[in-house]
């Protein structure tokens, strides 16, 4: 595997556009989750394995994540609970 260094934050969505993720560092990010009308925002600390290969996937684009912006992000961000 080649490694190869990041540039935080990234930015990733679900193909649904449902959820939007901001990659603070390869052990944490943020999410705005889409719920009907209404967004809500966390915060997620990787702690444990299956956390941290969670972020992994979202950075490497697995499927269902795709690339997204910081200006789609920060447009439900300021909706968000």
């Amino acid at each position: 595997m080649i490694e190869f260094e990041l540039n935080f934050p990234l930015f990733r969505k679900l193909s649904n556009g449902k959820s939007f993720y901001k990659i603070i560092s390869k052990t944490s990010f943020e999410e705005i989750q889409l719920i009907g009308s209404k967004s809500f925002k966390r915060k997620i600390q990787a702690t444990q394995f299956p956390e941290m290969i969670l972020i992994q996937d979202i950075i490497q684009l697995v499927d269902p994540y795709q690339l997204s912006s910081e200006q789609e992000f920060t447009q439900f961000e300021s909706q968000s609970i």
